[in-house]
């Protein structure tokens, strides 16, 4: 049984020098405490049940400090950095039409709003909450609210006729 959990360590190394996502060195050391078990004749199951326990002792509490510790330098790139950061209204956004832009940088995105009923008028100053697709989620941000130009109303329906009167009389040639 040794060689078997003897290969199965190296298996998980190997995994792990590969991906370097840290999930599968958690068995690794499941697996060297079974290989402990057995060199001293541990039945089995005990041997089988050291590695899940340990594993997954290892693996949930572990994991989450090591990923912390690791990935403290990582710099975020492309569209993942974009998520936080401040952009600017360039054109209204509202979900109901499915309509809107805001510019990030010097880059001009495709934008919702988090909350589905509200409008953002141009000129806002919205934070990037997420990104869905090709669009950016945004809301207002709280610290510029009151800075930026007014909502603007939600026109009233109009009927042809009043739409008629408000065109200028076409000139007859």
């Amino acid at each position: 049984m040794i060689i078997i959990w003897l290969v199965l360590l190296i298996i998980a190394i190997v995994i792990e020098v590969l991906t370097m996502g840290l999930t599968s060195i958690w068995f690794a050391g499941g697996a060297l405490v079974a290989i402990l078990a057995a060199v001293v004749h541990a039945p089995i199951w005990f041997q089988i049940f050291l590695f899940l326990v340990v594993s997954l002792l290892l693996l949930f509490f572990t994991r989450p400090i090591a990923v912390k510790y690791f990935n403290k330098d990582r710099v975020r790139t492309n569209v993942e950095s974009l998520v936080g950061r401040q952009a600017i209204v360039t054109s209204e956004i509202d979900n109901l039409q499915g309509i809107g832009q805001v510019t990030v940088g010097s880059q001009e995105w495709s934008a919702r709003s988090l909350d589905e009923r509200q409008r953002i008028p141009v000129g806002s100053v919205v934070i990037v909450v997420s990104i869905s697709g090709v669009k950016l989620i945004v809301r207002p941000d709280e610290q510029m609210e009151g800075k930026g130009p007014e909502p603007s109303p939600v026109p009233e329906p109009m009927s042809v006729l009043q739409m008629e009167e408000m065109e200028p009389p076409k000139p007859v040639s």
